[in-house]
């Protein structure tokens, strides 16, 4: 493992945030300087932040602890063209009200939990880039900031490269991408003196080209900082489940159901996951990366229990905890788990079944629990549905419930 200077990237390679990175030595030696600003840049096309952004989060939140100041870049600007970057279709384009609305929404639940916010030397700093990039001249911008890129650098980039081998279609538009990241490195070097972007791999291209235009327009040395992308055992990217996104927002997925997709991650992955999304101390998390067979369910309680407090708090850490043992060590059905309410007067004549599923958000679409149920993963009170035309009733009533599953893991609660 290689040794820095600086306590911040010592702490990154420990815990496997390293991929690649513009000049290690000298950026090691900046960090040994004094308070330096880094920054991580936000889309606002939804209105939460999801796992997939936790790792750029948790860099920050490193850096930050390492006595620097971080920037969160809220792309108000650009998420009106979208990042084009190894997708195969342009984004949706968002409007001024949505854009914003999105923004807000995630500055009130997706941030401060990993971050301190303030006027300090280190405190965190939100910008959004829609404060210059609204104000362009086209013509001007062209002129002063053109000449600097180049079709024959930018083609070779693999997010480029990956888009135009498939013959998928690469607009202007999104083209255009990729040279106001890099124009937004330049100005928040000029307005803040940051001087390193960090981001997934998957960014490289687009924040080396900010690195060039910083030294090109303002002789400027910035840096560029990237972790590798993170993949489940079977290749696929981290942080999506059949039913969508594992958002961070606990109003688009509960503390309870963010606690249960850690705790049912592959085994092969609680090391990676415990270094990146813990702060556990690495003694610790080589303690619990150690653990075999059974004895690995345990590691995998602590990552879950450890994420959910970063994220949503203590409270609701332990509340997701009780509501797992009430659930499957007890046979119960837990307070923390996702509901609806129904009045009593809709169960007299019976409620389908796969109206349920959906309503509880344990399918995503009729097809969805109607394919559920066929397969035999659909329960009434831990019972299997037996048919799609199965209905739910006033004798199903348990209590004042009636417990919704599907599968062994997920389940809801009709309240009645």
């Amino acid at each position: 493992m290689t040794s820095y200077k600086s306590d911040f990237l010592n702490i990154l390679e420990e815990r496997g945030f390293i991929n690649q990175c513009s000049n290690f030595e000298a950026l090691d030696a900046k960090l040994c300087e004094g308070t330096q600003s880094a920054y991580i840049g936000f889309d606002a096309t939804a209105k939460s932040l999801h796992i997939g952004n936790l790792t750029g989060i948790m860099m920050l939140h490193w850096f930050q602890q390492c006595g620097h100041r971080p920037i969160t870049l809220m792309g108000g600007g650009t998420s009106k063209i979208g990042d084009p970057s190894f997708k195969d279709e342009q984004r949706v384009l968002l409007d001024d009200d949505t854009i914003n609305d999105n923004i807000k929404n995630i500055q009130a639940t997706c941030f401060k939990q990993f971050l301190n916010y303030g006027e300090g030397e280190s405190d965190a700093q939100m910008v959004n880039n829609n404060d210059w990039l609204d104000e362009l001249s086209y013509l001007a911008f062209l002129r002063d900031y053109g000449r600097y890129f180049t079709i024959n650098r930018m083609i070779g980039f693999d997010s480029v490269k990956t888009r135009l081998e498939r013959e998928s279609p690469l607009t202007l538009l999104e083209f255009n991408y990729m040279v106001m990241q890099g124009y937004d490195f330049l100005e928040l070097h000029r307005r803040h003196g940051t001087i390193l972007q960090m981001g997934g791999s998957d960014q490289w291209g687009n924040i080396i080209n900010g690195v060039d235009l910083g030294h090109k327009a303002d002789k400027a040395q910035l840096f560029a900082l990237t972790a590798p992308l993170l993949t489940t055992p079977d290749g696929k990217k981290m942080g999506k489940t059949l039913n969508g996104a594992v958002w961070l927002n606990a109003d688009m997925l509960s503390p309870y159901d963010y606690y249960q997709y850690w705790r049912n991650v592959d085994d092969i992955m609680v090391d990676t996951l415990l270094r990146r999304f813990t702060t556990l101390d690495m003694m610790e998390i080589r303690k619990l990366s150690n653990l075999q067979g059974a004895e690995i369910n345990e590691a995998k309680k602590i990552l879950a229990f450890e994420a959910t407090k970063l994220c949503h708090g203590e409270n609701a850490a332990k509340d997701a905890v009780k509501t797992a043992q009430d659930v499957f060590e007890q046979g119960g059905v837990g307070g923390d788990l996702p509901s609806i309410t129904v009045g009593k007067d809709f169960l007299e004549n019976g409620i389908d079944v796969v109206e349920l599923l959906v309503e509880t958000g344990l399918c995503s679409s009729k097809g969805d629990a109607r394919r559920l149920i066929k397969g035999g993963g659909a329960r009434i009170n831990d019972v299997p549905v037996t048919s799609i035309d199965q209905t739910a009733s006033l004798t199903d009533i348990n209590g004042d419930h009636i417990k919704v599953s599907s599968g062994k893991k997920r389940h809801a609660l009709v309240k009645i």
